[in-house]
């Protein structure tokens, strides 16, 4: 029996009702190293979890308690470099229309809509994976491709063998990175929350680094290059490279070598 179905069940038999559960979205696709997998939500947590195989799954599960769970709907967007998955709420009237578009292009204004939407994803190998919600955790095991992750509300924990960004408001990061050969800049940022980030004992780069309030720690030898300060750190981690950014308000940042 379905969840749905037992929720349906439940309110036949004088039951509760409210929250109410919908289970009704499941997606599977067989998907290449090196392609996108993105999902776009607004209100609710992302967990995602790397697989041995080529499959990519995605599920939902959409609930609400003044909001019916059915004007959410979940959209796929394919394109040449991968897939984006949406949680799409409806529009007010007079808006423009809602959309799903790929790198979080896309207009979703939830308009007091209180359905929140879990989604559960599991990761191929080599799949490069981007998560963006606004109030919700971002969780993200055991990938091995680029990783990217946004949420306003939330707390995020990233582990891939390659490496990721990330971003909150209120909220803290915690993310273990198997390498430091990235091609653009790291960035890791919050406001109100901790940066912790683990590197391989062998990292190269450039570290440029702040608080506000808290502490800062680092476990590699860092080149200095610039100002420093307890609540700021700029230098050269072993040969250099690409630079990791860190930033934060009100929080503590540690740098770490993996165990």
């Amino acid at each position: 029996m379905t969840i749905s179905a037992l929720f349906a069940l439940a309110a036949l038999s004088g039951g509760p009702s409210k929250p109410v559960l919908i289970d009704d979205f499941q997606w599977k696709r067989a998907m290449a190293a090196g392609k996108t997998l993105e999902i776009i939500g607004v209100n609710g947590p992302i967990e995602a979890s790397g697989t041995g195989g080529r499959e990519a799954e995605v599920t939902a599960v959409k609930r609400g308690r003044k909001s019916d769970p059915e004007s959410v709907r979940i959209e796929v967007v394919e394109y040449a470099g991968g897939v984006t998955i949406c949680a799409v709420y409806p529009n007010a009237r007079r808006d423009e229309e809602n959309e799903c578009r790929e790198g979080g292009k896309g207009r979703n204004n939830t308009r007091n809509n209180d359905v929140q939407v879990t989604f559960t994803i599991k990761v191929p190998d080599g799949v490069n994976f981007i998560a963006r919600t606004v109030n919700g955790e971002v969780v993200a095991r055991r990938l091995s491709g680029e990783v990217e992750a946004h949420s306003v509300n939330g707390d995020i924990t990233v582990e891939t063998t390659s490496y990721a960004s990330a971003t909150t408001v209120n909220g803290s990061i915690d993310a273990h990175v198997g390498s430091t050969d990235w091609t653009d800049d790291a960035e890791f940022e919050t406001v109100n929350g901790s940066i912790t980030i683990d590197l391989p004992a062998s990292a190269s780069m450039e570290v440029d680094a702040s608080t506000v309030n808290g502490s800062m720690n680092t476990d590699f030898p860092l080149t200095i290059r610039g100002k420093w300060g307890p609540r700021r750190m700029s230098g050269t981690v072993g040969k250099g490279g690409r630079t990791l950014s860190l930033s934060t308000v009100n929080g503590s940042m540690s740098l770490r070598k993996s165990q």
